[in-house]
């Protein structure tokens, strides 16, 4: 499972993986039940790969803060995305002390934390996913 084909998608719940393309859209496949089914060009996507994490100073790339979290628990799933926002924005803390606590709001750390968990369930190894960035590509 490659970083840069996991995406979620507004109005479905989970992650999906982008299986291949179509005409009109795409054909994912939910990470957690493996059901696949079609997106169309008209559905808003994200790739979990382009979203960043807002800081004082820049962004930093999910998949950093995904593996600040994973070394922080040894592999393991973290707190509850259902915890309070008072839980969840202390344990932000912890991972990315810098974050612009303007801009980033707790419905975003709980989106964050529910990714990681998701892709923890499925054995996604973040020990050995690497960024694949324009940048990295032309370097």
């Amino acid at each position: 499972m490659e970083f840069n084909k996991i995406i979620a998608v507004t109005g479905k719940p989970g992650l999906f993986q982008v299986v291949s393309q179509t005409k009109t859209g795409i054909i994912v496949e939910s990470l957690t039940d493996k059901k696949r089914i079609p997106i169309l060009s008209t559905h808003n996507v994200s790739l979990l790969e382009n979203i960043a994490i807002f800081t004082y100073d820049e962004e930093v790339p999910l998949l950093t803060v995904f593996k600040s979290i994973f070394e922080k628990e040894e592999g393991k799933e973290t707190i509850s995305h259902k915890e309070s926002a008072n839980k969840l924005t202390a344990f932000f803390s912890e991972i990315l002390p810098e974050y612009d606590q303007e801009r980033v709001y707790t419905s975003n750390i709980k989106k964050v934390i529910q990714w990681y968990n998701a892709l923890i369930a499925v054995g996604f190894d973040f020990a050995s996913a690497e960024l694949t960035t324009d940048a990295n590509q032309e370097a």
